[in-house]
């Protein structure tokens, strides 16, 4: 009898062996699948720089914060005679309406940088569209025109964010030269910061509250134009017609023979 009682208690113990095998393995085969179908899913890559046998590059200005120096920039900018590109959060919309009016009114392209800066890659996409939107709304009230152009705030994206921008018909824009000027070098770094790393096609980062920018830009204009470039706003540099993006972000003109596309969108 006590034999008997003994294989039961192994007859149950093999069993509760086998059913939690088939559960591991059950958790492994999906994990596996999840993972398949994650790397079968097309990266969705915004715009870095632009596919261009022009020597132009494009100079824009992230505005989040304060706004001590935009006018200073503005001036300098006036006196190259040259049009850049305004990222505006739309918090800073709220509280820098003049500044607005000002940025567009003098031919600079007026950009989108979210409502509240917030990081989109952690929020549903009805909200990110809800970022993009309402800050859209106050730049239109404002200027009279509708965004097309929208950075992530912190340069934060996913696929879920790229969508959503395309599907506001925006484009989605990034950097390819950033001047790091956030973090307060010299205006002599961040000159060369930018000088140094030029091609046709740059887009370039600099932001309109950072401590060194003002007394940096015209170095970092005359630098540019020592190479022998055009400085034009993102939206002159950025091409026509369909697009895709290849996996360093370069904006490509669309062929249906490419396979190297990435994402793709229509003109706006």
């Amino acid at each position: 009898m006590r034999l008997l009682i003994l294989t039961k208690r192994s007859l149950v113990s093999l069993g509760f062996c086998l059913l939690i095998g088939a559960a591991t393995a059950a958790i492994a085969i999906t994990s596996t699948v999840r993972a398949v179908q994650t790397a079968s899913t097309p990266r969705e890559i915004p715009i870095y720089y632009v596919e261009t046998d022009k020597k132009q590059v494009a100079l824009s200005f992230d505005a989040a914060w304060g706004n001590e120096q935009t006018d200073d920039l503005l001036k300098i900018l006036d006196k190259y005679k040259v049009k850049t590109t305004f990222f505006l959060v739309g918090d800073w919309v709220d509280k820098y309406p003049e500044s607005v009016k000002e940025i567009a009114d003098k031919g600079h392209d007026v950009g989108n940088h979210s409502d509240t800066h917030p990081h989109m890659t952690q929020m549903s996409t009805s909200d990110m569209t809800g970022q993009i939107q309402s800050c859209n709304e106050k730049i239109k009230k404002i200027t009279g025109k509708m965004p097309t152009l929208f950075r992530a705030p912190y340069g934060d994206y996913n696929n879920d964010v790229v969508k959503s921008v395309n599907g506001c018909n925006m484009y989605c824009v990034q950097w390819d030269v950033d001047s790091l000027d956030w973090k307060d070098p010299t205006p002599e770094q961040i000159t060369k910061n930018i000088v140094g790393k030029l091609k046709d096609g740059s887009i370039i980062l600099m932001h309109n509250g950072a401590k060194n920018t003002p007394e940096a830009l015209p170095m970092v204009i005359e630098g540019i134009k020592e190479k022998g470039y055009e400085i034009v706003p993102i939206s002159k540099i950025l091409l026509k017609g369909e697009y895709y993006t290849d996996v360093d972000g370069k904006m490509c003109p669309k062929q249906s023979s490419s396979t190297a596309q990435q994402s793709t969108t229509a003109t706006q």
